[in-house]
């Protein structure tokens, strides 16, 4: 498994492309691309790494993916398994600032939509109210064709573009020059991350997935992510442990084991640190 280098297809009939996924699970494997990608999630719930962002994704959730940024939308479990009420839905515009040319991204008049284009290169998640507006005016894209679409896509970038109701998902750094053996290692241990968190991880059974020595794992991990793999090993088991969090049929101390934590002290303490907060009042706050 490798971070597989891309480009989206289009015709010669269009100058950014629209794709509605509908299937068992979302697309698994990590991956970059040159064009932007703008994901409103439909149906399905699942974990987001985007760079060295890890988050979780469900319905009604919008995510803009820079150009080159290692990204993939992991759906849980069950979404793997024969059940077929289980359903990955989600619909998505690719487009490329270049399209627009570059005279027409000069204009004074798109001053915002310049600065706009940096802060993308990030990857960015859409925060209600404007979230909801931006969700109705992608399902129009798919309702609409030629200039009228692309009209549509200009006015989502504005809005997006003036909104202070978006947070930068990935750090600032050097994702694009990550090359093809990067890839294959840290999406292997991505994905062993993603699928053995619940139980314990030595740092050595990891270091064999990207077969190398501890040592130099730790290190080549930290350099290419800024962050240590038990920091990022921490954020994917607090991110499943919000989930769990959400469904009020497990106690807090049952969510603690089940995510991998081996004792009930260390679990809040790594909780408040990643989220602010105590478990008990994340779920505090939840309840309707």
């Amino acid at each position: 498994m490798k971070i597989l280098p891309f480009k989206i297809p289009m015709t010669s009939q269009e100058s950014f492309r629209l794709q509605e996924d509908h299937e068992r699970h979302f697309y698994d494997h990590l991956h970059q691309h040159p064009e932007i990608q703008l994901t409103l999630i439909l149906e399905s719930e699942g974990k987001v790494i985007a760079g060295d962002y890890i988050g979780t994704f469900k319905p009604g959730d919008i995510f803009l993916i820079g150009p080159n940024l290692p990204h993939v939308f992991r759906n849980d479990a069950r979404y793997y398994t024969d059940d077929e009420s289980s359903i990955a839905h989600s619909c998505t515009v690719f487009f490329e600032w270049q399209a627009f040319g570059e005279k027409f991204l000069s204009l004074p008049e798109l001053k915002r939509l310049q600065e706009f284009t940096k802060l993308s290169e990030r990857g960015l998640s859409v925060k209600d109210p404007v979230r909801k507006h931006i969700a109705q005016l992608m399902k129009l894209l798919f309702r609409t064709s030629e200039m009228d679409r692309l009209i549509v896509l200009l006015k989502i970038l504005n809005i997006l573009s003036q909104t202070e109701n978006i947070d930068p998902l990935a750090s600032s750094g050097i994702y694009s020059e990550l090359d093809e053996i990067d890839g294959k290692k840290l999406a292997a241990v991505y994905r062993f991350t993603m699928s053995e968190y619940h139980r314990k991880i030595q740092l050595d059974e990891v270091a064999d997935v990207a077969n190398m020595t501890t040592n130099s794992f730790c290190r080549y991990f930290k350099k290419r992510t800024r962050k240590s793999y038990i920091d990022f090993l921490t954020e994917i088991r607090i991110g499943q442990a919000r989930k769990l969090l959400l469904q009020n049929d497990l106690s807090i101390s049952q969510i603690c084991f089940e995510v991998g934590f081996n004792n009930l002290s260390n679990f809040n303490r790594k909780f408040r640190e990643l989220c602010e907060i105590t478990p008990t009042e994340f779920r505090k706050l939840q309840v309707k």
